[in-house]
């Protein structure tokens, strides 16, 4: 395993999204091609699938230092009211766009941290979503809890909304790790907040923790997981520390490179840790991603329906997802579409009655065909270019990319489809990349990515 880890640890996209953000074409992008491609997709699938809102709720008390998401820090909390009101008069736009009410399948909270904002103040942002909405049959509701500051009465304010799954941000147990990475939290916090979800009557509660961290070793990792165990969240993500210090706006100069695992050491972590999950009852249900058999994730996988996008896995598909918000992306399933990412000149924008967008790709006829294989591949760890749509040129190009994939033994190949292996799927990322056309024409010439180990 230690030969294949430095064999295969090289820059690669997580791939949430096919093109990949960088390789967006910006130039092709125009605004009339997202709110043309929007409509045609609300109008194809609403009254089918409904759609996903993302809400990115992008203030945080501190700066957690391991964090690559988009968020201002700050302990005044006059800024909530201003931002909801400006959230729901995007959702407005839309609306209006769309000529009809859309159906909610799917609603997530991220950030940021969501729960920075009070509970009255989440109350009244839901209230107006959905006010200009109509909830599905069906439905999911969650979002993403701070351990430290999620409170009951949160808890139950969004279980009123409707509100089932909640997620917290582990990381690490280790006060050393902690410290590094400036998100302090006792396992106490972690265990309150928890039993508090499970009383209110939340269906699925998830624990976030990741591996290669600074000061991290594998003795962190098991004693993490062996807290988190006990305390039986039926979801667990188990991510990859993302080490991308040259992106604007994270804290990852606090520490060195000489302060994180070597490859060897975190792939050691990530080996010793699904071990402990799998003994613990918990099936792997994509990348980084675990959850127990009694829950929906693991129903999805099970039934062909998991769905991977830019809120990760979940457990059905929607071909609309609308991201609200400062930074959030927007996915027409034909196109793709990001807001600003400045706080007050989102704000302006809306106010103006401009949909707050600066970028975005529309997708071509390849693209779509490119992005369902590599769907296929993070979401069931197999892919098959049977059905001629899924057929394009450069398959056998993608396959002698593969082969030495194959000689490792972690994929099986033949004339028509491809099968991740058990030993291969902590490569998933690897797996993917020949299948990356864009990026196989145009490598960076700086890197863009985290690495895959």
């Amino acid at each position: 395993m230690c030969t294949l880890i430095s064999k295969y640890n090289v820059a690669g996209p997580r791939y949430t999204s096919y093109p990949t953000v960088p390789y967006w074409d910006k130039k092709q992008f125009t605004l009339k091609g997202w709110k043309e491609t929007f409509v045609k997709s609300f109008n194809e699938s609403n009254a089918t699938e409904g759609i996903s809102l993302y809400i990115h709720l992008p203030f945080c008390q501190s700066m957690c230092t391991f964090c690559g998401c988009n968020k201002r820090i700050t302990k005044n909390h006059s800024v909530e009211i201003p931002y909801i009101q400006s959230v729901l008069k995007e959702l407005t736009l839309y609306v209006k766009l769309l000529g009809s009410t859309p159906l909610v399948k799917q609603l997530h909270l991220g950030g940021g941290t969501p729960t920075f904002f009070s509970p009255e103040h989440l109350d009244r942002l839901l209230d107006g979503v959905f006010s200009l909405t109509n909830k599905a049959t069906e439905f999911e509701l969650s979002f993403e809890g701070h351990p430290n500051n999620t409170t009951k009465k949160h808890l139950e304010i969004l279980h009123k909304q409707g509100f089932t799954r909640v997620c917290y941000g582990v990381q690490d147990y280790n006060e050393t790790v902690q410290k590094a990475i400036n998100r302090v939290q006792p396992y106490h916090n972690v265990k309150t907040a928890t039993t508090a979800a499970r009383e209110v009557g939340y269906s699925s509660v998830g624990h976030d923790i990741i591996y290669g961290l600074p000061f991290q070793t594998q003795d962190d990792v098991i004693f993490t997981i062996s807290q988190t165990t006990r305390l039986r969240p039926d979801r667990i993500a188990f991510y990859s520390y993302a080490h991308v210090p040259w992106m604007k706006g994270n804290g990852q100069r606090g520490f060195s490179d000489t302060d994180l695992p070597s490859a060897e050491q975190k792939r050691k972590q990530y080996e010793i840790g699904k071990k402990m999950l799998v003994e613990a009852g918990y099936v792997e249900i994509g990348m980084d991603h675990f959850s127990l058999k009694k829950d929906s994730l693991h129903t999805a996988q099970q039934e062909g329906k998991i769905h991977r996008n830019f809120m990760g896995y979940t457990s059905s598909k929607t071909q609309v997802m609308i991201g609200l918000g400062v930074s959030a992306i927007s996915d027409s399933w034909y196109s793709f579409a990001q807001n600003v990412k400045n706080i007050e000149e989102y704000q302006q924008l809306v106010e103006d009655g401009i949909l707050p967008i600066f970028r975005g790709h529309l997708l071509t006829d390849e693209d779509l065909t490119i992005r369902q294989h590599i769907l296929n591949l993070m979401c069931e760890f197999k892919t098959s270019w049977t059905d001629q749509k899924l057929h394009f040129p450069e398959i056998p190009d993608v396959l002698i990319k593969l082969k030495e994939l194959e000689n490792d033994g972690l994929v099986i190949i033949d004339n028509t489809s491809i099968q991740v292996t058990e030993k291969g799927r902590p490569f998933v990322r690897n797996i993917c990349l020949p299948f990356d056309l864009r990026l196989q024409r145009k490598k960076p010439e700086t890197q863009l990515f985290s690495m895959t180990v």
